[in-house]
């Protein structure tokens, strides 16, 4: 991204655009910016000819997009290196596919890992808070039995003393944290969920039943839908089955056309409808040429698209958001302001961010802006915007 033109412009507009806000798509309008916020939609024929503008050549804009299941990208691993630099070119990276807050996913690792990180973006979020949203921890309280690349020496029961740690940290640093229901009390969602921390359900090979309880105790959320749970079926329902009866739970999808198919896909869209919100569970090898890297403890090699494993265990992903979007749009039948509102307005009500997933005046001026071709021409971030080099 560059933004040697136009980026320190404390107020100006975007023009020749179509604006999906979120609620509606606006043609003929302009975007006004002001600081880091959004001033107001106006009438092209309304807009003042002194106020800067910047010409977007007929290309889409939209909230920027919100990713809460990140493992790493431009070449990095937060579980690698626990540290500021590591969510710096993580969210550098996320820029160039309309990415503008996200959830640094740290998986299943020691204790002391754990403790670091949320000291870490703690810290970083005084300074950077809506481009890190706060830490999902995915792990390590899972079930073996569905541990996937997540390595297998650190899966463990949970400790109801860490399991406090983890609550005091709070929502605004833990916003997230993916535990195998089966393998917790009532007690132990609801020491999180009172502290404002989403809970979710993943890795786990829960009954229906057991997924049932977990959302009665206050589990909000699947993490990866189908993927690392127990399937749906006729007999047992799983935790698929328990996800797709309880309306009220929020499913998160990897619309990478290699995790699930895309029959299941169009399935769970019309069966969990604006609860449906689109994840990347991205790695290292997103905006690099990176062939192999580490999770977990194992080599997993990058090729033809996806990441795997020597005993084939999907690996993560390279999924950008805005190539999520596309596949929705060209795959599943999905009309492009609903996979929009997918990537950006629905993570945001999940996580009651009342700033951002939509363009409305006062809300957060972070943008992403694409072209026809579902290709990134340029972003807003915190109120600056950026030029795709």
């Amino acid at each position: 991204m560059d933004d040697r033109n136009m980026g320190d412009l404390k107020k100006y507009a975007l023009t020749n655009c179509t604006l999906y806000t979120g609620d509606r798509s606006l043609h003929d309008h302009a975007l006004v910016i002001e600081g880091n916020q959004i001033s107001d939609w106006v009438a092209l024929s309304d807009l003042s000819p002194d106020l800067p503008a910047i010409d977007l050549n007929g290309s889409s804009v939209a909230p920027g997009f919100i990713d809460m299941q990140l493992n790493g990208c431009g070449g990095v691993m937060f579980n690698d290196a626990i540290a500021p630099a590591t969510l710096d070119i993580m969210h550098q990276t996320n820029l160039n596919s309309g990415t503008t807050s996200y959830l640094p996913t740290l998986i299943t690792t020691a204790d002391q890992d754990m403790l670091t990180a949320i000291e870490v973006v703690k810290a970083y979020r005084q300074n950077h808070p809506y481009s890190v949203l706060g830490l999902h921890l995915e792990g390590p309280y899972l079930n073996l039995k569905r541990k996937g690349i997540h390595n297998a020496d650190y899966i463990r029961p949970i400790d109801r003393l860490m399991l406090e740690k983890i609550a005091a940290a709070g929502r605004e640093v833990v916003r997230l944290m993916t535990i195998a229901p089966e393998l917790a009390t009532a007690e132990d969602i609801r020491l999180l969920t009172a502290q404002g921390i989403l809970v979710s359900a993943g890795h786990t090979d829960a009954s229906y039943e057991e997924a049932i309880a977990g959302f009665d105790a206050g589990m909000q959320m699947a993490t990866h839908l189908f993927n690392a749970m127990s399937p749906w079926q006729g007999r047992k329902p799983g935790m698929v089955g328990a996800v797709f009866d309880r309306e009220e739970v929020y499913a998160g999808l990897i619309a990478d056309g290699q995790h699930v198919h895309k029959a299941s896909m169009r399935l769970a869209k019309k069966l969990k409808q604006d609860k449906l919100i689109l994840v990347t569970d991205a790695t290292p090898p997103v905006g690099t040429q990176i062939e192999s890297f580490v999770i977990g403890g194992q080599r997993v090699s990058y090729q033809d698209g996806k990441c795997i494993s020597a005993d084939g265990t999907l690996g993560g992903s390279a999924l950008t958001m805005i190539e999520a979007i596309a596949h929705c749009v060209k795959h599943l039948d999905i009309l492009l302001p609903e996979a929009l509102r997918m990537a950006s307005t629905y993570p945001a009500k999940l996580m009651g961010l009342n700033q951002l997933g939509k363009i409305a005046p006062g809300y957060r001026a972070n943008l992403a802006i694409f072209d026809r071709h579902f290709q990134i021409v340029g972003v807003v971030d915190q109120g600056r915007y950026l030029a795709a080099i």
